[in-house]
């Protein structure tokens, strides 16, 4: 098996985890074929992006001319393997709402940092400027609308919002793909497939085992039922995305044993790396449209660095070159006064049923802010004008080392 360079310690991956290691390595160099083809088709004008459109929303036998990749999309999309329990589908997503704000600062300071760690694997996002100036802060609030639209009861189901909202990005995600394999920056050699197989299962480890790492880091209860109905949600999401269902895992230590993978098998931070993660926590200032409000957004600033040294840890802090603020004992505070009322929720179903009505008003609150009245569209790029500029910084930091 032939594999990129950013695969580092692969004897000794094998050496630990057998066959698990090939499998998962070897995604890699695969991408989402069925994806792939409905771009290609819309780039050489066989099928449109309309089409797309109204197959979501009133079922792919209303596009009586779509073309014949986009109908074999729908033929998995509408299909719902047998593995899936909806019950659990169902009731998993109410831990997102019950986490409330640590739930947010979670996917922010914990799940995005830890997706933009990986040297090769932030490769997509760094060649998109999706992540600098003014777009940071839309494309932050698409991401948390994404997620939220999963985890809503019904959001999965064949026409709500988090089914489309994840097909849109499993289309977009196949348009940059499509755009950075035409573009002589991008080298597979090094990289891989862009937004490969591999990084898919990662980004879905991401939004579920890590979350549920970082919420019990803030004191919360999440018991095994919980966290692997939790995994089952996600598990679904990734086969509405694209991902092989078979590397998705159904228990926690499944996902442990794929986070370890990942991890002795990638780089260590690099350039792109402190930049998406510091455009991320600077962004409350960036966004702030007066001298005033800058000034005010500052706190937030520093409480986002706080949150990282406890959600990452000194060591990966460092690494980023995140600064420490007192605010680092935020999350350890927030741990005894979470803790002393977990208890109460788990006995009263009153208590419970408060804190997520809570966390669905904190979202919905926090998603009109952030895409300012818009609707998320999770648009396809038509250029990745930020390509020979990344591309730039990695060979800085490729001599360098």
């Amino acid at each position: 098996m032939s594999l990129p360079r950013r695969a580092i310690q692969v004897d000794l991956a094998r050496a630990r985890f057998g066959a698990k290691a090939d499998v998962l390595l070897a995604q890699l160099n695969e991408s989402d074929a069925l994806a792939d083809a409905v771009v290609e088709d819309f780039a050489a004008r066989r099928g449109s992006w309309s089409q797309l459109d109204r197959a979501l929303k009133e079922g792919i036998d209303s596009v009586p001319d779509a073309p014949p990749s986009l109908r074999a999309l729908f033929a998995q999309l509408d299909h719902v393997p047998s593995w899936v329990d909806w019950d659990r589908v169902e009731r998993a997503g109410q831990l997102l709402f019950r986490t409330s704000m640590a739930g947010g600062a979670t996917l922010g300071a914990k799940s995005l940092c830890y997706g933009y760690c990986s040297p090769a694997g932030n490769k997509p996002l760094a060649f998109t400027g999706q992540l600098d100036g003014p777009a940071v802060g839309r494309r932050l609030a698409e991401t948390g609308r994404f997620v939220t639209a999963t985890c809503t009861p019904g959001g999965l189901r064949r026409f709500g919002d988090g089914f489309m909202a994840t097909v849109k990005v499993r289309l977009m995600h196949a348009q940059v793909r499509r755009l950075l394999q035409q573009a002589p920056e991008w080298h597979s050699d090094l990289w891989g497939i862009p937004i490969n197989q591999h990084d898919t299962v990662a980004t879905s480890l991401l939004f579920s085992a890590v979350f549920l790492e970082g919420v019990r880091q803030f004191g919360f209860w999440v018991t095994r039922r919980e966290a692997e109905d939790y995994l089952h949600l996600w598990k679904y999401s990734g086969y509405l995305i694209g991902a092989p269902p078979q590397l998705l895992p159904d228990t926690e230590h499944e996902a442990q044993t794929l986070a370890d993978i990942i991890t002795l098998t990638q780089g260590p931070p690099d350039e792109d790396s402190r930049r998406l993660v510091q455009s991320l926590i600077q962004s409350p200032v960036t966004q702030a449209p007066t001298a005033e409000e800058k000034a005010k957004a500052q706190i937030h600033v520093d409480l986002g660095y706080g949150f990282c040294r406890t959600l990452l840890g000194d060591d990966l802090c460092d690494e980023l070159e995140l600064r420490p603020t007192a605010w680092r004992w935020a999350i350890p505070t927030a741990r005894v006064v979470v803790g002393a009322f977990e208890p109460l929720r788990r006995i009263v179903p009153r208590v419970d049923d408060a804190y997520v009505r809570l966390g669905q008003r904190y979202w919905a609150n926090t998603l009109k802010v952030g895409l300012a009245g818009q609707p998320a569209r999770f648009a396809p790029p038509k250029a990745l004008g930020a390509v020979r500029e990344a591309a730039a910084r990695f060979m800085r930091t490729a001599t360098a080392t």
